[in-house]
């Protein structure tokens, strides 16, 4: 035996064990503070999370301690007070975390920008100019002297008023000055990783000023001029900086392309009065009334920031309190345990995996980084191509945001937009989440018996009894689910659900003491900043589509296509869908499909919950959509593929779950509507759907290459099966059962111009 051959048997026997699963990924523009810096970050991000924490679950601080916090009228806090102060808490946050540059790993010299950077500090002049006068206003309405109109205190901003000179140039403008300077100095500035920016600091002063005026002049009669063209200037001054920071900082942690999107939107807000069609609209909007109107519940305040500063906020705590007791990493490992023998075993593992991760990650990219970093080098020892292995984990980790019973943020916002019970999204996801992964693990199975693959062996493999040993750490999740179905609100279930992961992390390794319940608070405070940047950005298109009414205007459009075909308005629904997806986050991607095109859907007579899960189903299924897929783009980056191939066979791996969204409006039941037979009969003909669309794909059926004819007459008796109908279903099983009879009869030689290895 050679020295190359024992190495080799050395290096298969070692045990996969998944350890720093629950590690948060470091981003590359992320500041690493260092002593009293980190301290101070530290400290802001627990305080955030757990005034989160307080705050919903109806704690008030001043009836507890006597102690009464000035310039709120109270707290717990009014509702638009309250999601004022959560978006300034997280631009604050995200400036000073995240640069706006990138940080590379070889520590190459920064550039000289000592004369920036003396600059931007100048900028806190002109912006603590702003927070004095902003500070005067709070006390000048709490002083009592100003009218009153209906029990509220009037703010008579009006041209030549002392009110309005002061909102202009005392607050207005220098706050402009302070922030889009800040903004244009923060992209040449360079500092140390672990300092602070000078731009950057400015920016989360704006922020706290733009929040401190905000919650002054919306707790008085002003309150009801938003949307109007009589809002007091100072709210269009607020916004506008307002906006522009949210846009800056939902560039440096989520990219451009959702800065790209909601940029066009706002051109086509001023430009719309000059666009024929219907784009048109009869008169255009000046910057005042626009911006008076978008930091209002019609836009930024709106269904996506109160959905993050409640539901997703609680939520991502929740999870930081499991990723503590380091139950990802358990997940991975029963995960491993259970799939690791099967056939492509790593698939196998990503793909259960993701589902167990998907229940307390709800993004796709995260779940990505989180699992992937095991099981795509795995997949690639075993057999795989490194861009089938990407692929196979994007697909999979994507399938995370439809999993129940915590889905991605999105299904908040669903039920925050619909009315529709939390409860009953989850309980209706059920079939469709089981349908997507039974769809990826009938691709991922049907590829690894076209290569010939293995599964793991035992040695290989975490032992399974150990694995049922810890199973109690499913126990906060049971919880959770228990306490919905019981009857329990959401915010008290996800709040019961952690203080069961702190409990429970008592019978592991990895006790949390009140050291590690804060540092739980911490990591929730960075993990929520990208999510509520989007949805801050989401409520900026928001507000441009409730303002213009395109979003009527594309469901008349809708209505029109139906005359023609149902089915056509329903592929030109989906098409919308995904395009907004592309490069977005599923939650800014939902929200906007969910303005412009469920309202269409609804008017077409589809119902409610229905039409909004058709939206949200393809707005998840962006992720692995080429040409820009961000799952795929992140499993490219482990794996060491081409990304855009990465993409494309993630898309041809997704394929299938592609017609579940048109079987559960053709049959309802899927959604758990209806009687017991009738649901079982429907996710049973799903599944054989998938499978012969799976088979069709994959040009492998029931243990056999199958010839090119014979895949398209798979696909065939795949679609048939998607309306759900008794005659199409016999149709379809009839189709594929002829199929059957030739490739076991005929025993046609595959080919045909398609490849029987598909693109590995």
């Amino acid at each position: 035996m050679t020295e190359k051959d024992t190495i080799s048997e050395e290096d298969t026997a070692k045990k996969v064990l998944a350890e720093g699963v629950d590690e948060e990924p470091i981003e590359s523009n992320r500041r690493l503070f260092e002593g009293r810096a980190y301290l101070f970050v530290a400290g802001l991000s627990a305080i955030y999370a757990a005034f989160h924490m307080i705050a919903l679950n109806g704690v008030s601080i001043s009836a507890w301690t006597g102690i009464s916090i000035p310039f709120l009228p109270q707290f717990p806090m009014e509702t638009w007070n309250f999601r004022v102060a959560h978006i300034a808490g997280a631009l604050a946050l995200g400036f000073l975390l995240f640069s706006a540059h990138v940080f590379h790993i070889k520590k190459a010299p920064l550039r000289n920008t000592r004369v920036i950077s003396v600059c931007a500090g100048l900028l806190l002049f002109p912006a603590l100019v702003s927070g004095v006068t902003a500070v005067g206003f709070v006390q000048s309405i709490q002083s009592g002297t100003l009218p009153q109109m209906g029990g509220l205190t009037t703010w008579a901003a009006f041209p030549g008023t002392e009110i309005y000179e002061k909102e202009v140039w005392w607050f207005g403008i220098p706050l402009l000055i302070a922030t889009f300077g800040a903004i244009g100095a923060g992209w040449m500035e360079r500092r140390g990783r672990e300092r602070f920016a000078a731009a950057d600091v400015v920016l989360a002063v704006c922020a706290i000023v733009v929040a401190i005026y905000f919650i002054a002049i919306y707790g008085t009669a002003a309150r009801n001029s938003v949307g109007t063209a009589f809002v007091p200037i100072g709210v269009a001054f607020a916004a506008t900086a307002g906006s522009a920071m949210i846009l800056e900082l939902t560039r440096r942690v989520a990219g451009m392309a959702l800065v790209i999107i909601t940029g066009v939107f706002l051109i086509y807000t001023f430009t719309a009065h000059l666009l024929p069609g219907i784009l048109a609209v009869q008169s255009a909007y000046t910057w005042q009334r626009f911006f008076g109107h978008v930091y209002s519940d019609a836009g930024i305040l709106g269904p996506t920031t109160a959905v993050s500063s409640t539901y997703i906020i609680l939520f991502i705590i929740f999870a930081a309190f499991l990723q503590a007791s380091k139950v990802g990493d358990y997940f991975v490992n029963f995960a491993f345990a259970v799939a690791g023998r099967a056939r492509g075993g790593p698939a196998k593992v990503a793909i259960f995996a993701s589902g167990l991760m998907g229940m307390i990650n709800g993004t796709s990219a995260g779940n990505v980084v989180a699992t992937g970093s095991l099981t795509i080098p795995l997949m690639k020892r075993v057999g795989y191509h490194k861009k089938t292995a990407g692929a196979v984990e994007a697909a999979a980790s994507t399938g995370g945001q439809i999993m129940p019973p915590i889905m991605g943020a999105g299904a908040f916002i669903m039920a925050e937009i619909t009315g529709i019970a939390y409860q009953d999204i989850a309980i209706a996801a059920i079939i469709p989440a089981a349908l997507y992964f039974i769809s990826i693990y009938f691709m991922v199975d049907f590829e690894a018996a076209k290569l010939g693959m293995r599964g793991m062996r035992d040695d290989e493999l975490p032992k399974l009894r150990e694995m049922i040993a810890r199973v109690y750490l499913f126990v906060p999740i049971i919880i959770l689910i228990a306490a919905l179905f019981l009857g329990y609100s959401v915010i008290r279930a996800g709040t019961l659900a952690t203080v069961a992961a702190a409990v429970v992390s008592w019978l592991t390794p990895h006790r949390m003491g009140p050291s590690a319940i804060i540092k739980a608070f911490e990591l929730a405070g960075v993990m929520s900043i990208q999510i509520i940047a989007v949805c801050a950005c989401a409520g900026i298109i928001v507000g441009v589509i409730s303002l213009t009414g395109v979003g009527a205007r594309f469901s008349s459009l809708l209505l029109d296509l139906a005359a023609t075909s149902q089915l056509l308005a329903l592929f030109f629904a989906m098409c919308i869908a995904i395009l907004l997806g592309m490069g977005m986050p599923t939650t800014a991607a939902y929200a906007v499909a969910a303005s412009v095109v469920a309202p269409g859907l609804v008017q077409l007579g589809i119902p409610t919950l229905t039409a909004h899960f058709f939206v949200f189903y393809f707005a998840v299924l962006s992720a692995i959509t080429p040409p820009v897929a961000l799952a795929s783009y992140a499993a490219a980056g482990i794996s060491g593929a081409n990304p855009m191939a990465t993409s494309v066979t993630s898309f041809k791996f997704g394929l299938a779950a592609f017609i579940v969204p048109f079987m559960f409006f053709y049959n309802s039941a899927i959604l758990m509507e209806g009687e017991l037979i009738e649901i079982t009969r429907a996710g049973g003909t799903a599944v054989v759907g998938v499978f012969l669309l799976s088979s069709g794909v994959q040009g492998w059926f029931l243990g056999k290459a199958a010839a090119s004819f014979l895949r398209i007459g798979l696909a065939a008796a795949a679609l048939l099966m998607i309306e759900g109908g008794l005659w199409t279903d016999i149709a379809g099983v009839s189709l594929a059962a002829l199929v059957f009879a030739v490739q076991r009869l005929v025993n046609p030689k595959p080919g045909g111009g398609i490849p029987v290895r598909g693109a590995d």
